[in-house]
């Protein structure tokens, strides 16, 4: 876990990474460390930031490869949560099933903007909301 400061255009943004492992479990202490962090963030941004992190980290679980690191990058009125892998395969929509299928569409009603980012060594797919 560690904090940098980094500005973007003048502004200042700090980001807090978590490396993460490739068991389902770990969903609980990411889930503690975003909150931890961002205790300062209005409860209703804080849930929605933790259901769009959530169900990030779950996909790069269930479908990437390791190693696995989550970011959040605090900008002026908005969050980006970044989550990085080495799988190749792209993040991409899925019907809906009793197995899944449903967190490309929550990411999509809860963030203002989500894509991926595709490297040589993986992917990292984000998504930004906008904060109170």
């Amino acid at each position: 876990m560690s904090t940098d400061q980094a500005s973007s255009a003048g502004a200042k943004v700090e980001v807090l990474t978590l490396d993460v492992s490739g068991d389902l479990s770990e969903l609980a202490r990411v889930r503690a460390w975003a909150r931890a962090e961002l205790r300062d963030v209005t409860e209703e941004d804080l849930t929605d930031t933790i259901l769009v992190l959530d169900e990030l980290v779950s996909n790069a679980v269930r479908h990437g490869n390791p190693p696995r690191q989550v970011r959040l990058l605090r900008l002026p009125g908005r969050l980006r949560i970044e989550v990085d892998d080495s799988g190749k395969a792209p993040a991409t929509p899925r019907p809906p099933s009793d197995t899944g299928g449903r967190g490309l569409a929550l990411i999509d009603a809860c963030a203002t903007l989500w894509g991926q980012e595709h490297r040589e060594d993986g992917k990292t797919v984000w998504a930004e909301l906008t904060r109170s």
